[in-house]
C-alpha cells in the first residue's frame, strides 16, 4: 500500500475523494440496476456490477495516466483534438443514435459502447479555452485578436450540441463564460455573448416549431420539463415524484445498502437520479456526505488554481473542476426537484462508458497541475535549504 502511494502523484486528498466516490458508485450502481437485469440479462445483476467495475477501474488508470504528462502539453494535444471534436458533433446529429428520443450518440462497434461526442467536445473546449486566454493576456481587452478566437469555437460546439442535448450545450456555455470572466474578457463581450446565446437559442427553437412534429420531438422534451418543473407539487413529472418518495423514505440513516425500493419505479436510477437511491439507502447523512465531498473537491481544486505559478494551469484546472463539480451540483438538484430534469448523470458515480472516462480524464489533468505545483514547491524548499546552510 505504501509503495503505492508513493507513485500517485498530485493532491493526496483529491486521489481519496475520488476513490471514495468510486466506491460509493460500485455500490449504488450495483443496487439500483436490478430492473436493468431483469429486463436485459434474465435476471444477472453481476453481468452490470462487473461492467461497471471494468469501467471504473479503467477510469482509474486513465486517470492515473493522464496525471503523469505534464499539463503544459495538453494546451497542444487538445487544440488538435478541437478540429476531430467538432465534426464528431456534426457526425453524430446526422447518423447517431438515438436515445431518449435525441440523437446524440455513436457505437463503438465490438466494444458494446456508447460514445457521445459531446463528452469530448466538452473537455476540449474547456481546455482549448483556458489555452487561448492564457496565450491572450497581454491583448485580452482587444475584441479582434482575443475575444473572437475564444467565441467562435463556443457557439459552434454549443450550437451542434444543442438540438440533441440542450442542457449539456446550456452547462457548457455557461462554463465558457464563467472560464472568460475568471480570463479577465471585457464584461460588455460577455453580455454581448449571452445575447448571442439567447438568440440563437430562440433561433433554434423557431426552427424546431417548423419543422414536422416527428423531428421535433425533443422542443417537446424541452417543455414538457419545463412545464413539470413549475409545478410546485412535482405532481406532474413522474421521475421527479419517484425521486422525492426515495429521498423522503430514506430518512436520516436509510434503509441500508441494497435495500432501495425506489430503485424498482425510478426511470434510470443508477444515472441520472442515483443520487436520490443514495439517499433512500444511505440516508440524509449520506446525502450529506457525499455532497460535502463534491464541496471539498471544490475546494481543493480553488486551492490549486490560487497557488499555480502560470496563467494556462490555472485557467484549465478552473475550467475543468468548475465543469465537474457544477455537474454534480446540477445532478443533485434535480434529484431534489431544484432544477428540472436534465439527464447529467453524477460525476464519478453514475453509471456510464465514455463518460465516466472523461471525467477520469479531467480529474487526471487537474492531478498533473497539482502535481508539478507540489514539484515546484518542493524545488523551492530545497533552493531555501541549500541557501540557508550556504
Amino acid at each position: 500500500m505504501q509503495s503505492f502511494l508513493t507513485k500517485i502523484k498530485g493532491d493526496k486528498l483529491i486521489w481519496a475523494v475520488v476513490f471514495i466516490l468510486t466506491l460509493v458508485s460500485f455500490l449504488a450502481v450495483y443496487s439500483s440496476t436490478g430492473t436493468l437485469a431483469y429486463k436485459y440479462h434474465g435476471g444477472n445483476t453481476e453481468y452490470y456490477m462487473l461492467k461497471h467495475a471494468i469501467i471504473l477501474f479503467l477510469g482509474l488508470v486513465l486517470m492515473y495516466l493522464a496525471h503523469l504528462v505534464k499539463y503544459t502539453y495538453y494546451s497542444r494535444i487538445f487544440q488538435i483534438i478541437l478540429y476531430l471534436a467538432v465534426p464528431l458533433l456534426a457526425l453524430t446529429l446526422l447518423i447517431g443514435e438515438t436515445v431518449n428520443e435525441a440523437t446524440r450518440v455513436l457505437y463503438i462497434p465490438g466494444l458494446n459502447l456508447t460514445f457521445q461526442s459531446s463528452d469530448l467536445a466538452k473537455v476540449t473546449l474547456i481546455i482549448y479555452l483556458a489555452r487561448v486566454l492564457s496565450k491572450k493576456q497581454d491583448k485580452i481587452k482587444d475584441f479582434k485578436s482575443a475575444f473572437v478566437p475564444l467565441l467562435i469555437p463556443v457557439l459552434l460546439v454549443c450550437g451542434l450540441i444543442l438540438p440533441a442535448n440542450f442542457s449539456t450545450a446550456a452547462i457548457l456555455f455557461t462554463i465558457s463564460i464563467v472560464l472568460m470572466f475568471i480570463g479577465r474578457v471585457k464584461m460588455s463581450y460577455i453580455f454581448g455573448m449571452v445575447g448571442i446565446g439567447i438568440v440563437a437559442l430562440a433561433i433554434g427553437i423557431a426552427i424546431l416549431y417548423m419543422l414536422p412534429a416527428e423531428n421535433s420531438a425533443r422542443l417537446g422534451t424541452w417543455k414538457n420539463r419545463i412545464s413539470a418543473f413549475t409545478k410546485s407539487d412535482g405532481s406532474d413529472n413522474y421521475q421527479v415524484e419517484q425521486s422525492k418518495i426515495a429521498i423522503a423514505t430514506g430518512g436520516l440513516l436509510g434503509k441500508m445498502p441494497g435495500n432501495s425500493t425506489q430503485r424498482n419505479f425510478l426511470p434510470h436510477p443508477y444515472s441520472d437520479f442515483i443520487f436520490a437511491i443514495i439517499v433512500e439507502e444511505y440516508g440524509l447523512l449520506g446525502g450529506v456526505f457525499i455532497i460535502l465531498l463534491y464541496l471539498f473537491l471544490f475546494y481543493r481544486i480553488v486551492l490549486i488554481v490560487v497557488k499555480s505559478s502560470g496563467t494556462f494551469g490555472s485557467f484549465l484546472v478552473a475550467g475543468v473542476g468548475f465543469a465537474l463539480v457544477f455537474q454534480a451540483m446540477i445532478n443533485m438538484g434535480v434529484a431534489v426537484n431544484l432544477l428540472p430534469v436534465t439527464g447529467q448523470p453524477l460525476p464519478l458515480v453514475s453509471m456510464g462508458g465514455t463518460s465516466i472516462w472523461f471525467t477520469s480524464l479531467s480529474v487526471g489533468i487537474i492531478l498533473s497541475v497539482s502535481k508539478e505545483l507540489n514539484r515546484e514547491e518542493k524545488d523551492d524548499e530545497e533552493q531555501q535549504t541549500e541557501m540557508t546552510y550556504a
